[in-house]
């Protein structure tokens, strides 16, 4: 019986340990300085190669081209308004 108790202690112990390992995970997933290097790290890949450190030039010009885009396009309903 003793065998039994001390065996039994001993699993709640580790399984203690595994919760609290998984809650420092979640909490350190959650944090937002996490979160915010996470997004970070999305937006620099579509831009550049997180591998070879080389721009992304097909990306970076549809982007141009977009704003490009939207100042002709405010330009124009700006000069129809007045």
């Amino acid at each position: 019986m003793t065998q039994d108790m001390s065996a039994l202690e001993r699993e709640i112990e580790e399984t203690r340990q595994r919760l609290a390992s998984t809650i420092d995970q979640l909490a350190h997933r959650a944090h937002p300085k996490t979160i915010v290097g996470r997004q970070v790290t999305t937006v620099k890949s579509r831009f550049v190669d997180l591998d070879t450190g080389a721009p992304r030039t097909d990306n970076i010009l549809k982007v141009a081209g977009t704003v490009v885009g939207v100042v002709v396009l405010l330009a124009v309903v700006r000069r129809v308004v007045r």
